[in-house]
């Protein structure tokens, strides 16, 4: 693993209008991590992975990714440098078929990022291997927030903000979606995951950030936050 970071935030501020959401966040992602954002409903999560790719106006702070300044980049430029974005909504193209919504994502191959294509991605989710022809619309919440992450990786992302992806869908596709990540990493991808599931969150991930109110609270391993009682007490118990 690369001793620099991939994705570097400092002092990370946002608000909605005069309500202020973030206080001084400080995270890193490296190279072929996988690095869990944990917190309760309200926390700032989301927030955060929406600062980042600029879709929030007020945000103000450090951002780098692979040593670019994203501060003055619009979010479609943030994508083409390999930046990719899932959010909570899926926001699938309903109308479109699986394949098509997959090739909407489509972007030429990068240095440094694993490569995809539809038949690589049908191997990764064998789920959407049966409905390559079935319309967004008429899929499940869980097959569509499979669709979702594939057509991002379409993008050949080097890194990719995944947001909540156990939110609301069944056990069973919880597993398989956790499988994904962990094949992600194989494949040298790195993952900023929002995540409350802490049992997802240690099954898939390298190091945890736990925020609360905006701010960070705890940094550290998996390992280390699962023998710290008192930080999932504080800042993960419902």
């Amino acid at each position: 693993m690369s001793t620099q970071p991939l994705l570097s935030i400092r002092d990370l501020r946002a608000a909605y209008g005069r309500a202020q959401v973030l206080f001084g966040i400080d995270l890193e992602v490296g190279v072929g991590e996988v690095v869990a954002l944990m917190g309760r409903n309200g926390a700032g999560k989301s927030t955060t992975l929406k600062s980042i790719m600029h879709l929030l106006p007020d945000a103000s702070g450090t951002m780098q990714f692979d040593g670019r300044d994203l501060r003055r980049l619009e979010a479609f430029e943030i994508a083409r440098l390999g930046l990719g974005y899932v959010p909570e909504e899926r926001r699938i193209f309903t109308d479109l078929t699986v394949l098509e919504n997959l090739e909407v994502g489509r972007q030429a191959p990068r240095s440094g990022a694993p490569a995809w294509n539809p038949e690589k991605l049908m191997r990764l989710f064998p789920n959407l291997r049966e409905l390559e022809h079935r319309r967004g619309g008429q899929m499940s919440g869980g097959e569509q927030q499979m669709l979702t992450v594939a057509r991002t990786l379409m993008g050949n992302p080097r890194l990719v903000l995944l947001d909540e992806p156990s939110e609301g869908i069944a056990p069973r596709i919880v597993e398989d979606m956790a499988n994904m990540i962990v094949a992600l990493k194989q494949e040298g991808l790195s993952v900023l995951l929002c995540e409350q599931n802490l049992h997802f969150a240690g099954l898939v991930s390298d190091r945890a950030y736990v925020i609360e109110k905006g701010q960070v609270k705890y940094q550290g391993t998996m390992a280390e936050l699962a023998a710290r009682p008192e930080v999932k007490r504080d800042y993960l118990a419902l």
